[in-house]
């Protein structure tokens, strides 16, 4: 592929940019299609003079079609972008730096997208995107997948269409809620999942913090006790990481928990465990569902979580050996990369 690359700059010194700027505008269609062209413009960067002339182009080569209500992909552009995915990640230099990722964590996989979540809407989207592909690679007939909350799961469940096979696929809250909007909450997600892939769910509903009597109470409780044995029994746990401050105050933490997670330098959380840097559980809060431990039993732990400022939450969370499977961006790949050298 290099080779060819380099012939073809030898021909046409611009076509890199080129293909790249139309294969920039094709994927911001398939995002926010029907969208407009002056909302394209903005998106992609450029001017709606260049715009103009790259969409009357494409129209031309039947790929995007123009609709009142805006321009969207038609069958063959879809497929063209599918079929140049996997060479831009290349010609990227995507691919180099999966494979730097996969060696320095460790891991099975390693998916990256283009982009910084924290700065772009669109690239936890494509995170989404890639995590659905990466459960078509591995979902079977009759698993069960146990989901976390959080925007980066809600948009995985948007990215969800339904499997290509017969059976029955149920998905399950990982965890109790921790009083965020609703649509980010686990049994939001998983219902989402569920209806976009013709599967089933299981809701749970229990708060995600409780004391030690109320814990005792509620797990001896039959419907609480069947939906965490089908919790515990899942195949796949599809999961993000969060900013162990920014968690702490997403669930109101007291400000002695926040002054001990600042003392003790937590980084990341998951599950409702916070770690250091180095891995170490620093804190823990007591909820209703996985456990850490629990996941040493499972046949995939796939982590999706992006942006430059949750690179060293990521980095830290896989030093606990949890997962050997990561979905994230360009931005939380390098920062990782760069602050823990091969």
């Amino acid at each position: 592929m290099a080779a060819l690359v380099d012939l073809l700059k030898k021909i046409y010194p611009d076509i890199l940019c080129d293909i790249q700027q139309r294969y920039r505008i094709l994927h911001s269609v398939e995002l926010f299609q029907p969208i407009g062209r002056r909302g394209l413009a903005e998106q992609t960067h450029l001017t709606e003079r260049n715009i103009r002339s790259e969409i009357d182009l494409l129209q031309a080569q039947g790929l995007i079609a123009i609709t009142p209500k805006g321009m969207h992909l038609t069958t063959e552009g879809t497929l063209l972008l599918e079929q140049l995915s996997g060479w831009m990640n290349e010609l990227n230099g995507l691919n180099v730096l999966e494979m730097q990722l996969k060696e320095k964590l460790q891991l099975k996989d390693v998916v990256i997208v283009s982009g910084n979540s924290d700065e772009d809407a669109w690239v936890k989207k494509e995170m989404g995107k890639a995590a659905f592909h990466f459960l078509q690679k591995i979902v079977k007939p009759d698993d069960i997948l146990a989901v976390t909350g959080g925007t980066t799961m809600f948009a995985v469940a948007e990215a969800m269409k339904p499997f290509p096979f017969d059976g029955n696929i149920l998905f399950v809250p990982a965890r109790g809620g921790i009083g965020e909007q609703v649509e980010n909450q686990a049994n939001t997600i998983v219902a989402t999942m569920a209806k976009r892939t013709n599967g089933a769910y299981r809701m749970l509903f229990v708060p995600d913090l409780l004391s030690e009597a109320s814990y005792k109470s509620i797990i001896q409780e039959p419907a609480i006790d069947e939906i965490l044995g089908q919790i515990k029994s899942a195949s796949i746990v599809l999961h993000g990481v969060g900013d162990a401050i920014r968690m702490a105050h997403r669930r109101n933490a007291a400000s002695d928990v926040i002054d001990q997670l600042h003392e003790k330098e937590a980084v990341g959380e998951a599950f409702g465990y916070y770690f250091d840097s180095k891995g170490n559980i620093v804190h823990k809060i007591r909820t209703v569902g996985l456990q850490l431990k629990d996941l040493n039993e499972k046949k995939y732990v796939v982590t999706v979580a992006g942006g430059k400022s949750k690179a060293r939450a990521i980095a830290s969370y896989y030093k606990l050996g949890k997962s050997d499977v990561l979905i994230t961006d360009e931005a939380a790949a390098k920062v990782i990369l760069r602050d823990n050298p091969l």
